[in-house]
């Protein structure tokens, strides 16, 4: 059986799916779809933590899902700028988890993967798939990984 990691960059899934459709992300329907290819051995969700209700009840479902929850604190800058980047721990994540799996899923359109999901395929023989809304999603990482799949309707609430 396939032994499959997920890794979910919250804001930018969350952020571009409002965008896009104005609609929320279905984490239960994209678990049931990849659970379908092969066994999840690893899940992490990363998100900001601003301590709201909402968000905790959202982060209850992922756990309840199965996904492992980092979170980070919200940091408001004095210029009204908010700094809150996973980008960092998603990759040394990756690198650590690549050579335990068969694939690595990453749900982000961030451009800033594309040489990740590059390097992780060629170094560790790995099928690389991302999840993004296809227009805000950069063709830089479309292009690097193995299979690209399009956040539509169809994974919408």
């Amino acid at each position: 059986m396939k032994k499959i990691a997920i890794f979910a960059d919250v804001q930018n899934i969350y952020y571009t799916s409002r965008q896009a459709y104005g609609k929320q992300f279905n984490y239960r329907k994209l678990w049931q779809r990849i659970q379908s290819q092969g066994e999840i051995t690893h899940a992490f969700a990363y998100a900001i933590d601003k301590g709201d209700n909402q968000q905790k009840k959202f982060q209850d479902m992922l756990k309840h899902l199965g996904f492992t929850v980092k979170l980070k604190p919200y940091i408001q800058r004095s210029d009204g700028t908010a700094k809150g980047d996973w980008d960092v721990g998603i990759t040394i994540d990756i690198m650590e988890i690549a050579m335990q799996v068969d694939t690595i899923i990453l749900l982000s359109g961030d451009g800033d993967f594309a040489i990740l999901l590059d390097n992780v395929k060629q170094r560790f023989s790995v099928q690389t798939e991302a999840y993004g809304v296809p227009q805000l999603t950069s063709k830089s990482l479309i292009d690097s990984c193995t299979y690209f799949h399009a956040i539509d309707r169809e994974l919408l609430l």
